[in-house]
């Protein structure tokens, strides 16, 4: 039997910056949308969207005069996306 697949993982965009944020303390908004091609707009509805679900912490401040977000994975995302990588095992293991 299958496992579920997180749908809010299966997002290609989303499952990419999961998969930055997975293996660094915190990212900057602007490193995150370099690595993943995104537009600000995407990104940000993106980001939002794994906040909302617990999987993301950003905290927004400011560097000098300019906004700064940082983006941090959290334990409920950690657990997220392992499940998400060891339910996409099981795909390809069968």
């Amino acid at each position: 039997m299958f496992k579920d697949l997180d749908p809010l993982l299966h997002s290609q965009l989303r499952l990419a910056i999961m998969s930055l944020l997975i293996s660094v303390e915190s990212a900057e908004f602007t490193f995150i949308k370099e690595k993943t091609r995104a537009t600000a707009g995407n990104l940000s509805v993106q980001i939002d969207k794994l906040s909302t679900a617990g999987y993301l912490d950003v905290n927004k401040s400011f560097k000098g005069k300019m906004p700064l977000t940082t983006c941090r994975i959290t334990k409920k995302g950690i657990k997220a996306f392992e499940d998400y990588v060891n339910s996409l095992k099981q795909y390809i293991n069968k």
